[in-house]
């Protein structure tokens, strides 16, 4: 009865909105956690759901729209630090923290009823994670009500821990293991912490630490398996790779099972404070990259060695880590008391179906179904390898899919007539059936879907004849485009294709209306025209972005551009400036010419008006006027112009 009553008061205090921090939202692992968390009523884990099982939809991991929607009354809320400053608000969040002290960090913390620190992404944050308890720890006394710490961390801490049995090495670890984990040297960081964690978490009535050991996760738009299912999807490689052998056992959950075990533990608060989050499965790295290819790729894997991962730019040091480790885990705590709605309990293998989906929802990768037809050298080959480039899809031909498709029939059948007595054949056999069975049923998926986009080229006879003589001889040799061989693929066409019968009239009646060239029109050997307006038909790719690479070429070549265009406008302000400057000097040399001369005529003319007053004064005055100012210096007065001035009164040669 005791423990029933201090049960009950638990039970109503989490029955409330609780703020949670979680580091990094705008990160895979933590994205996620964040809005499953954002969208799940506080207590709702308390909750039988066994009924609500049943109910096919609740095994679906929640809809976009339901977790960008603004918050239900009740859920947590979701605050955070960002990995990127300049990355916006999330929707999901409340508060986004960006280019925070630390300081200001602890203040936002200590608002918080629980605080989530995320270290399996990104391994600078073990240090901010132990900083994080340890301020925490230190300022509990001036808790007001009981905080829960939990840290995400990884199953690498167990990566070097010895069999429970060194003769039976497939018993797997549990949560009772964990004094017993042995570290992979690179995450000795992750370990230390865990200590740390685990450490201050012993005044449970005010501050609960956890420590969760989390699977590789995968998922929704991402985890470490993103890498093989861009490859995959990209159809760029004839194989996926498995690095080494492919036999080692990787632990695994999915990323909205492993959000769903934090909600357990916010709800909870179990006495238990190391758990382990892993899947119910034991996939191997060769399981897990088969289904891939099978699923969304070739279909084929090439083990190759394990140094060839670290070529692969995408995959870091630690996510090649999780791809290579082998180690067998259960969940046995949060198997048997916690209630999980589980999205992938039974492992990636039994659920890649819904996980491809859910994939390619998050990412936006919408197909897109091209059918181009025509009679024969019209291009459509031509046509479709460019398409599948831009679009980046798989350019399937005909010939090469019937080819392959007999090749594998005959594989089969030469494998049941050979002796059936090895188990080993048997083994390869029953795997070929299954592969031969697959085959058949993406055959027939592909025959009920059709096309999104139908295109009809065509041109008249005469060009198609013209463009055949033209094309060189070797091209021509092997092909049908020999003159016979061609003029009856062509009479054949023409022959099929009537206007009341033909294929176009089938997609016309399923509202696939064709898109109709007539490349004789545009007289372009290389069809760019035609694929320019079959371009702006379809509209933009709905597949993978720019890689980084792809990303920064392209900025480079716009820089280039950038800079020539520069260039090319500095020249020519330089060539217009310098242009500017001859003519001004030109304007100015001419002006002066003109100056000089105006000058030179406005002297000739004084000189020619200033000769007769000269001589006059030469004559009648100077003579005068000289000897009046010698015979002034002569006898110094006091005042020498009214001497100068008596004396030439005086001496006027008129008056005398």
């Amino acid at each position: 009865m005791a423990e029933d009553k201090e049960a009950a008061p638990r039970t109503e205090k989490v029955l409330r909105i609780q703020r949670v921090f979680i580091n990094l939202l705008d990160t895979y692992s933590s994205g996620n956690i964040g809005k499953f968390l954002a969208s799940s009523v506080v207590g709702a884990s308390l909750e039988e759901v066994a009924e609500e099982e049943e109910d096919e939809d609740e095994n679906k991991p929640p809809a976009p729209e339901a977790t960008l929607a603004r918050q239900k009354e009740g859920t947590f809320q979701i605050v955070g630090t960002l990995s990127k400053p300049e990355n916006i608000q999330l929707d999901f969040a409340t508060e986004t923290y960006k280019n925070i002290s630390r300081g200001d960090l602890l203040m936002r913390l200590l608002e918080c009823d629980t605080i989530i620190y995320n270290i399996t992404e990104s391994p600078q944050q073990v240090e901010e994670a132990i900083w994080a308890v340890t301020a925490l720890n230190e300022e509990i006394s001036r808790f007001g009500k009981r905080k829960v710490f939990i840290l995400l961390s990884t199953v690498m801490t167990w990566a070097r821990s010895k069999p429970l049995d060194p003769e039976d090495s497939e018993i797997p670890f549990t949560e009772e293991d964990y004094r017993r984990r042995k570290n992979h040297p690179n995450f000795l960081d992750h370990i230390n912490a865990e200590k740390t964690v685990l450490k201050f978490g012993k005044n449970t009535k005010m501050f609960a630490t956890y420590v969760v050991a989390a699977g590789l996760q995968y998922g929704m738009e991402g985890g470490i398996l993103h890498t093989f299912f861009k490859l995959a999807w990209l159809g760029e490689v004839p194989a996926l790779p498995v690095f080494g052998d492919g036999t080692n056992v990787i632990p695994t959950i999915h990323v909205l099972d492993l959000a769903g075990v934090m909600q357990n533990i916010i709800d909870h608060v179990p006495k238990h404070h190391y758990l382990v989050a892993v899947d119910e499965s034991a996939h191997t790295l060769e399981d897990l990259v088969k289904f891939i290819s099978r699923s969304t790729g070739p279909g084929k894997i090439q083990k190759v060695p394990k140094e060839n991962a670290f070529l692969i730019k995408e995959l870091t040091q630690d996510s090649i880590d999780h791809l290579l480790v082998n180690l067998r885990m259960e969940a046995l705590f949060v198997k048997e008391n916690f209630n999980i709605r589980w999205v992938a309990q039974t492992g990636f293998v039994e659920n890649i179906n819904n996980i491809l989906k859910e994939y390619k929802q998050s990412r936006g990768l919408l197909p897109i179904k091209i059918c181009i037809l025509g009679p024969p050298a019209v291009g459509k080959s031509s046509i479709a390898e460019e398409l599948s480039k831009h679009y980046r899809l798989h350019h399937i031909k005909m010939k090469d899919m019937i080819a392959e498709a007999i090749t594998k029939l005959e594989a089969i059948v030469a494998l049941k007539e050979r002796s059936e007595e090895e188990e080993d054949e048997e083994e390869e056999e029953e795997e070929n059936v299954e592969d031969a069975q697959e085959l058949l049923d993406a055959i027939k998926d592909s025959m009920e879907q059709n096309a999104e986009f139908v295109c009809g080229l065509d041109a008249s006879d005469e060009f198609l004849k013209d463009r055949v003589i033209n094309l060189p001889e070797s091209i021509v040799a092997g092909t049908h485009y020999t003159q016979d061989r061609f003029l009856r693929a062509l009479s054949n066409y023409r022959g099929i294709n009537t206007e009341d019968e033909t294929v176009y009239n089938y997609f016309d009646e399923i509202e696939i209306h064709p898109i109709y060239i007539d490349v004789g029109k545009f007289e372009d050997a290389q069809n760019r025209l035609a694929i320019k307006q079959l371009i702006r038909e379809i509209g933009e790719p709905r597949n993978y972005g720019l890689t980084d690479e792809e990303k920064a070429e392209l900025q480079q070549k716009a820089a280039e551009v950038r800079l020539a265009k520069e260039a090319a406008e500095e020249a020519e302000r330089e060539q217009k400036e310098a242009a500017e400057t001859a003519e001004r000097m030109a304007c100015w040399e001419e002006w002066n010419k003109q100056l000089e001369e105006v000058k030179r005529e406005e002297r000739e003319l004084l000189e020619a008006r200033s000769t007769p007053l000269r001589n006059y004064l030469i004559t009648h005055v100077m003579p005068t006027l000289v000897q009046g100012l010698n015979e002034c210096c002569k006898v110094r007065p006091d005042d020498p112009v009214d001497f100068l001035a008596e004396y030439l009164f005086k001496n006027n040669p008129e008056t005398q």
